[in-house]
């Protein structure tokens, strides 16, 4: 089992403690973490985009000049793709992009996130993460303390005070564990992560 350090809200060292290998220390499953991005890159996905084919276009019902004799190419219509004010051809219609992965390949990419995060040396454990008031300022505090910058901060319980006071910090973000997804874990450079949020992950996942 891998042991990492556990720091307190003043970046010092507290002790350290020994992750569960059945979630920080699986084997990475490259595939299926790509697989979850794409996954939830599609799922946000409007899908609203729209244009007009040649015959949704208004217009073009009249044939523009007879169709030999005039020393012009053969035309049908005004709408058609090649004129100005013409229609697209193979216009882009509203669709639904998302698609499903199975329960288990979802829970083995996120441990696989999770490792290689343990494996860089990128993720770091609070032994509590509780503020007295919502203050950014005492919150990047604590970041500066920890030397990192752009972090996933991940709680055990909806702390207003702490989710307040990290809201308005451009490159962090805050989860709970139930909002926990793989995308968020490699999109920051650093996973700050409670010793109760750690206890909850390894009682969910493991």
């Amino acid at each position: 089992m891998a042991n990492v350090a556990v720091y307190n809200m003043e970046g010092n060292e507290v002790g350290t403690l020994e992750l569960n290998d059945a979630v920080f220390g699986v084997e990475v499953n490259e595939h299926l973490v790509h697989l979850a991005v794409v996954q939830q890159l599609a799922n946000n996905r409007q899908g609203t985009q729209k244009a007009k084919t040649r015959a949704e276009v208004s217009g073009g019902g009249k044939k523009p000049w007879r169709q030999k004799g005039t020393g012009h190419a053969r035309q049908g219509s005004t709408r058609a793709p090649q004129w100005t004010g013409g229609g697209t051809v193979f216009a882009p219609v509203p669709r639904d992009y998302s698609f499903k992965m199975n329960k288990k390949e979802k829970r083995a990419a996120l441990k696989s996130a999770l490792t290689s995060r343990v494996q860089e040396n990128k993720l770091i454990v609070l032994d509590e993460l509780k503020l007295d008031a919502i203050k950014t300022k005492n919150f990047q505090k604590v970041l500066d303390n920890l030397k990192v910058s752009k972090a996933l901060v991940v709680l055990n319980d909806n702390d207003q005070n702490v989710v307040l006071s990290a809201r308005n910090i451009p490159e962090v973000k805050t989860a709970q564990i139930n909002t926990l997804n793989v995308f968020d874990v490699l999109k920051y450079n650093t996973v700050v992560v409670t010793k109760a949020a750690v206890a909850s992950i390894e009682e969910v996942y493991a």
